[in-house]
């Protein structure tokens, strides 16, 4: 028992507290009259900028170590720059108890939980204090009564054998399920996950409950798959959770409990009832997309998670599947007509969908094994005058004797280069018409044409309205990703075709199948994942207002300020690349034989015609840029993958190798350091010796360096 000397002296610490912060309001104008940006703010003390946006919102408030020197801080600003008189200060409203979120169109304002608005997690109900996650960097919860604890939750057991949920934003909901059909029950009925539709024709989507090793021991579930089960990527169908699930009315989907299962019973009344299990100790957030997310603690994996949710979607599977996805849930394929003479509404097509029906390819553009070419031999190779083949770049050549000359090699890569491409592609929304032999080429009309292309000579090329004399054997080819120049009649996208002419070359296709019912079906994918990027990035501390100078510093070491935020950030490029080749899904399994169907060819989406021209616009979009530097400096690129491209330079910057000039401008068309899309960062630097050694050693003159740009490592892959 303590002393009664012991109990006064914790009652005096406990009066004397630590000093008080300004409020909220305060902190913000202290730092807008000191003209310091949030984002340098969390630079100086080591945090993300969303942790800053959250101490001047009220939504948290600094501990150690930061909190001593932010206060420091304060209290100097507060002798510089005093606070105006009481009559022309307008007092802040004190705030509610209950914080409340914006209110969105057709929804009532809904208060937010107190624990999800606080960092300190809060158990409900009647339960202690849980160890908590960084405040998220998005609303916690959304403005719909359905759904104000958030997208998903994290489900864990504590010590005493209690289920707990860990939601975004901090806040810690008691389970009192025991049993995997009362969790799925207690979910839908009690626990108010899920999230509002993206667009006014999609859909809700369903709750997500994230199972821990300790959850799926509580629920009778094992926490490792065999190799068996790994393989059938599925528990077998007797196993007695599934069992429980049936006993209990219900169902499971064809790929059954899985990495990403859905348990739901059929709609009633239009209303579903389906929740999403996510399980991590089987594989389901890959290494390769998520990083180590899977051995985070539940708090944290329900910010990363969650943080993911409201800025991309909540995940539907793989980022690939989650990418696919977004792209529905944007542009559904169908939607609610127009009242009818009876006032009832009918589902009809949604214009600017892809519609609820696969589509087969052209022969030219399905891929090996497809059922359209069945008829073809069994070990026919294809050649490029039968095959669509747009990819990216995997491209180099020998240093000349002047780049050997210099000091260094520099990689510069583009942003999100695939999103990049994807905005204002457009695709083909229909089955493509008929054959069409020796058309007109119209570059406003996506399609796949037979054209020959070997007469372009990249040693003359227009850029803009002049003609520009180039040395050509230092340029890859834009028609190939190769880089080697066409030896006759290929079939290219649209794209690539029209950057011929851009060039200032005839073309002449001789075949072509064309899609005239055409639009941008990506552009709505390409703005919320930029918005996502963006934002994430400004988390890290790099925002878009930064000067080339500025940019470099602030990418050093970017993805150490916040961890977790540097696995969203992960998330959301992988989304993007996995999701284009998504729309190119090949055969898996050891059941399918060349010629007969695959699941994937089910889908609207399976679309190879909409990969091609993502990925010819990404092409197409490097060559541009390498070509408008070569026309304005003589510098030529040394090797190009995918979106990285590595120059010889004099120095180790990127500015070493990019001119800018004293305004902060470079070459027009071409690279430009900056973190949105399409925008280029520092991917690495070596020396021109390391170059050499690596050749010689690999016995490859022209091994492709920018495969090893970023770190050396001859074993690394840094292409995306």
């Amino acid at each position: 028992m303590p002393t009664q000397d012991e109990l006064f002296d914790a009652v005096d610490a406990l009066l004397a507290g630590e000093p008080a912060m300004p409020a909220p309001m305060e902190r913000a104008r202290l730092r807008e009259a000191a003209g310091i940006t949030q984002a340098r703010l969390a630079q100086v003390l080591e945090t993300s900028t969303q942790t800053v946006k959250n101490w001047e919102a009220g939504r948290s408030e600094p501990r150690p170590p930061r909190r001593a020197p932010y206060q420091r801080l304060l209290e100097g600003w507060a002798q510089k720059y005093p606070a105006p008189a009481p009559e022309t200060l307008t007092a802040p409203a004190p705030a509610p108890a209950t914080p409340a979120v914006e209110k969105s169109p057709g929804l009532e304002e809904v208060p937010v939980p107190a624990a999800a608005a606080h960092p300190t997690a809060s158990r409900r109900p009647g339960a202690k204090k849980a160890a908590a996650p960084k405040p998220a960097a998005t609303a916690p919860v959304a403005a719909d009564p359905r759904f104000v604890n958030g997208p998903l939750a994290v489900i864990d057991i504590d010590d005493e054998g209690q289920a707990l949920a860990y939601c975004l934003g901090g806040l810690v909901l008691e389970v009192p399920a025991k049993t995997l059909p009362l969790l799925v029950e207690w979910t839908l009925a009690d626990a108010k996950l899920g999230a509002a539709r993206l667009t006014g024709s999609g859909k809700d989507a369903d709750p997500v409950l994230v199972l821990t090793r300790a959850a799926l021991e509580h629920f009778g579930l094992p926490t490792e798959l065999t190799d068996e089960e790994r393989l059938a990527g599925r528990l077998p169908d007797a196993h007695k959770a599934i069992a429980q699930l049936t006993r209990s009315q219900w169902q499971l989907t064809k790929r059954g409990l899985g990495p990403w299962a859905r348990i739901y019973r059929p709609a009633q009344g239009g209303r579903r009832s389906c929740v999403q299990l996510c399980i991590p100790s089987w594989n389901a957030l890959d290494a390769r997309s998520w990083g180590h997310a899977a051995d985070l603690p539940p708090a944290e994996l329900a910010s990363v998670l969650g943080t993911y949710a409201t800025r991309v979607m909540t995940p539907r599977g793989s980022t690939a599947v989650t990418g696919l996805e977004l792209m529905t849930a944007l542009h559904p394929p169908t939607r609610a007509s127009a009242p009818d003479e009876t006032g009832k509404r009918h589902s009809e097509h949604n214009p600017g969908s892809l519609g609820k029906e696969p589509m087969n390819p052209p022969p030219c553009e399905a891929t090996d094994g497809h059922p359209v070419l069945a008829h073809l031999p069994r070990f026919h190779v294809r050649t490029p005058a039968e095959k669509l083949f747009e990819e990216a770049y995997d491209w180099a050549r020998p240093l000349t004797d002047e780049e050997c000359m210099r000091r260094y090699l520099v990689g510069i890569d583009v942003n999100m280069a695939f999103a990049a491409s994807s905005n204002g592609a457009v695709v083909g929304l229909a089955t493509p018409s008929a054959h069409v032999t020796h058309p007109v080429f119209d570059a406003k009309t996506p399609g796949s044409w037979l054209v020959d292309l070997s007469h372009v000579d990249l040693s003359r090329v227009k850029v803009g309205k002049q003609w520009h004399t180039l040395d050509g054997d230092l340029l890859p080819s834009p028609f190939t990703p190769t880089g080697l120049r066409p030896e006759g009649p290929a079939w290219y996208s649209t794209p690539t075709v029209a950057y011929a002419t851009e060039l200032g070359y005839d073309v002449a296709p001789t075949e072509a199948f064309i899609r005239p019912e055409s639009g941008r079906y990506l552009d709505g994918w390409y703005k919320r994942l930029r918005d996502a990027y963006v934002s994430t990035m400004a988390d890290l501390g790099v925002t878009e207002d930064l000067t080339p100078q500025e940019l470099l510093a602030a990418m050093d070491g970017y993805k150490q300020r916040d961890p977790q935020m540097a696995i969203v950030l992960d998330a959301i490029k992988s989304t993007v690349k996995n999701g284009i080749g998504k729309f190119q899904e090949k055969a898996r399994g050891g059941g399918w034989r060349p010629g007969h169907p695959w699941p994937a060819l089910a889908r609207p989406t399976w679309r190879p015609d909409i990969r091609a021209v993502v990925i010819s616009r990404a092409r197409i979009g490097m060559h541009r840029k390498m070509v408008a530097l070569a026309a304005a400096t003589g510098r030529y690129p040394v090797a190009v993958l995918s979106d990285c491209a590595v120059y010889a330079a004099d120095g180790p910057s990127p500015l070493d190798a990019l001119p800018y000039d004293t305004a902060g401008k470079t070459v027009p068309g071409s690279f430009r350091l900056g973190v949105s899309p399409g925008m280029v960062k520092h991917e690495g630097t070596q020396t021109i010796l390391w170059a050499e050694e690596l050749r010689e050693r690999a016995q490859a003159p022209e091994l492709n360096l920018a495969r090893y740009i970023k770190t050396g490592d001859v074993t690394a892959d840094t292409g995306e």
